[in-house]
């Protein structure tokens, strides 16, 4: 069992950053794959960024290439620097967490991932 925490939401202009983070508590964090995904009012779930457990793999949607930096450390974090926020960034942001034996594979799909923090709100006002 993997609890998930997100931190780091709030409220910030167009053109502004914030970094999100996620600590994971549990079972051993390093055999995990990770991702951050965000959901609108009225809008499914939506893939942002995933990173492997080796954390030599990345992956990013095409909506935040190059503005977003996914990556995480020895300490069972996980983050998301987020930077040229745009008000359609605005949403409530998720971290998940899949167990795999592939050290290099990174996961896109929702039902993909057996864990999910509770999420932070982010709002980016124009």
């Amino acid at each position: 069992q993997v609890q998930l925490v997100e931190s780091g939401g709030g409220l910030v202009q167009t053109g502004g950053s914030l970094r999100l983070s996620c600590a994971a508590s549990g079972r051993t964090f390093s055999s995990y794959s990770m991702g951050w995904f965000r959901q609108a009012p009225g809008k499914e779930r939506e893939f942002v960024a995933a990173i492997s457990w080796s954390g030599g793999s990345t992956y990013y949607a095409d909506s935040v290439k190059g503005r977003f930096t996914i990556s995480r450390d020895n300490a069972n974090t996980v983050y998301l620097q987020m930077n040229s926020l745009k008000p359609e960034d605005t949403a409530v942001y998720y971290c998940a967490a899949q167990p795999t034996t592939l050290r290099s594979y990174v996961y896109t799909r929702p039902y993909e991932y057996r864990y999910w923090g509770q999420g932070t709100q982010v709002t980016v006002s124009s």
